[in-house]
């Protein structure tokens, strides 16, 4: 049953490659994306057995991953219909084939508990993200599309030969030889303690540059800068969050033996910088897209910080994976209204948006809010739940870096965010006829009651299945 998760989306992929009119081609993707949203959350209730061989099983923490791609992915693809009604002046044929084959891949990545399959998978979301990063044809895309596939491609090799050290691992220890997640687990104090260290260090440099933990992020803010709002939403909130999966069943297998303290100090030293890194180059940003892309560098700091921390902090880090995702997805939508209306990405002709895109202008700054913590948004649950752990548990240095640098972020965004919804068009400004349209609106207000209702009240069912998850990683 769950292989037929991965194919409907490649059925929708190979329809929307043979339907001939450009206008009628992008109805197919929320035609596809409903009909995985209403499947992920029938799979999450019934909960499937695993498949014979236990290759593919929907576990808690795959569970959560899904949930928040599946919801993100049909906000973008509702709001892809309204969206390429816009730019007509390209064939969107290969955008719509890659989004689908992309969500495939995701969801392989959720069901995977082989690491090789899941590796497969993850690679698999790296080549189709390429084309959608190159949708605009210009000089800067095709350059973004480059540094992402080189830095990507390099960090996905590293994290193959993390894979081949701790298959050998097994080897040398005489286990079994395999890559199932439950055997590695359950085998990880026997296996060869100098073959399974190298594979840790390599799979946590490997995932973490898809990532894009400092100081392996350097793809991001041109991927991100150049790439369409939509595709922004999907590398920000989907990408990061597969990836996050793959660290988080290398976490699973570290836990399991005697180098879990040295792995959660690798990763809260990685998270720390990452939010160091954003806060230096979040200040004074006068591309407000590229500034996005430090808020991510931040966000996948913060969770590493979490996992890091331990304890009640992995209860934090599971869901701000899910406020991430779904508070970038109102993040790059509503800054790409505000791009196509203005036609750049600098502060210095970007001004007014509240007058000329009075929804998006709106919901970019509810947005920066929820983003940075700001109570009633969902962000604020999550962060507050990570610092007020690492104080609990006497990692005070921790705690007060934390908030420091969550200060100095705030502060840095806020000189970009205001500027561009504040204030008045400036004059002689040449806009373009972009305005606001119920169908580049309404999927990103959806989206954003959603956040602000995690923020005050948080679903029984996911609360367990979050407790649940952060078990798997070794909450007590």
């Amino acid at each position: 049953m769950m292989w037929v998760f991965v194919v409907i989306p490649l059925l929708g992929a190979l329809i929307a490659w043979l339907i001939p009119d450009n206008r009628l081609r992008p109805l197919v993707l929320p035609v596809f994306a409903l009909l995985h949203l209403v499947m992920t959350f029938a799979v999450v209730a019934i909960s499937p057995p695993p498949s014979h061989d236990g290759w593919i099983y929907l576990d808690a923490l795959g569970k959560l991953v899904l949930i928040s791609i599946s919801i993100l992915f049909t906000v973008c693809a509702f709001y892809a219909v309204g969206y390429l009604r816009y730019r007509q002046e390209r064939s969107n044929r290969i955008l719509c084939m890659a989004l689908l084959i992309c969500l495939s891949a995701m969801t392989l990545v959720s069901i995977s508990q082989n690491l090789g399959l899941l590796w497969v998978a993850l690679e698999t979301t790296t080549v189709a993200m390429a084309p959608l990063i190159y949708f605009n044809h210009n000089a800067r895309s095709i350059e973004a599309t480059w540094k992402y596939l080189l830095i990507c491609s390099v960090g996905i090799a590293i994290a193959l030969l993390g894979l081949f050290f701790l298959a050998y691992s097994t080897i040398v220890a005489r286990q079994d030889v395999t890559l199932l997640l439950n055997s590695l687990i359950n085998d990880a104090p026997r296996l060869h303690a100098g073959w399974r260290h190298s594979a840790f260090i390599f799979l946590l440099v490997g995932f973490g540059s898809k990532m894009g933990l400092a100081p392996l992020h350097t793809w991001k803010p041109d991927a991100y800068g150049e790439a369409p709002g939509l595709v922004g939403a999907l590398l920000a909130g989907g990408l990061v969050n597969c990836a996050f999966l793959a660290l988080l069943r290398v976490y699973q297998i570290a836990v399991a033996t005697n180098e879990a303290a040295s792995f959660q100090g690798a990763l809260l030293g990685m998270g720390l910088v990452s939010m160091a890194f954003a806060a230096i180059f979040m200040a004074r940003q006068s591309d407000f897209k590229r500034m996005l892309a430090y808020s991510s560098v931040e966000h996948v700091g913060i969770m590493a910080v979490a996992l890091g921390l331990g304890k009640a902090a992995l209860f934090g880090a599971l869901l701000h994976m899910i406020n991430n995702a779904l508070t970038k997805g109102v993040l790059f939508l509503s800054s790409g209204n505000i791009h196509r209306a203005y036609n750049s990405k600098s502060t210095a002709f970007v001004r007014g948006a509240l007058r000329l895109t009075p929804w998006s202008g709106a919901l970019f700054l509810a947005s920066f809010l929820a983003i940075t913590g700001s109570p009633p948004f969902a962000p604020f649950i999550s962060e507050f739940t990570i610092v007020s752990s690492a104080f609990t548990q006497g990692n005070s240095w921790t705690g007060i870096l934390f908030l420091l640098f969550l200060a100095v972020i705030f502060i840095g965004m806020a000189s970009t965010v205001l500027p561009v919804v504040m204030g008045s068009v400036p004059d002689g400004m040449e806009t373009t006829t972009y305005r606001d349209t119920p169908g580049t609106v309404l999927p990103l207000l959806a989206l954003m009651g959603i956040i602000l209702m995690l923020g005050l009240w948080i679903p029984a069912p996911m609360q367990e299945l979050l407790h649940e998850g952060a078990k798997l990683l070794g909450e007590k």
